[in-house]
């Protein structure tokens, strides 16, 4: 078992999101915060990198179904972020490391609880198999 905490992205749409709110709440260690100008500009050569870089989880944030300013950028990003949790089972590290997290009528405080709760599943994750490797090389 392992205290250390899991280090996680979160790719965020700064159309719909508030980068001072997230750096308040999560600019430390943990978290590798990186804006997008929205969140269909997520590719998956981004979410693979950012596995093989170190990262035990990838959240994508994105902004309301239906809200997107560039029409579909919400949706192209979760099937983007569903390719990569595919392709994490297929490579025997298992899904869950990855998370889609819409923005809804709860902003900022709902985006918090659902980046606390997925924090929390990698740390589960990361109790139930410590010495495995997330090393992915593309």
């Amino acid at each position: 078992m392992t205290n250390q905490s899991p280090l996680a992205y979160i790719f965020y749409c700064s159309n719909s999101v508030d980068q001072a709110e997230l750096e308040r709440v999560y600019g430390n260690h943990e978290f590798r915060l990186i804006p997008l100008p929205c969140s269909g500009k997520i590719d998956i050569l981004y979410l693979t990198k950012a596995f093989e870089t170190g990262a035990d989880g990838v959240a994508v944030v994105t902004c309301q179904h239906g809200e997107c300013q560039y029409l579909e950028g919400n949706l192209r990003a979760r099937k983007r972020a569903e390719a990569i949790d595919t392709l994490l089972e297929e490579i025997g590290v298992g899904r869950g490391r990855m998370v889609i997290i819409e923005k809804d009528e709860g902003g900022i405080p709902q985006i918090i609880r659902k980046v606390e709760d997925f924090r929390a599943r990698l740390k589960a994750l990361q109790q139930q198999a410590p010495s495995a490797s997330m090393n992915i090389s593309v």
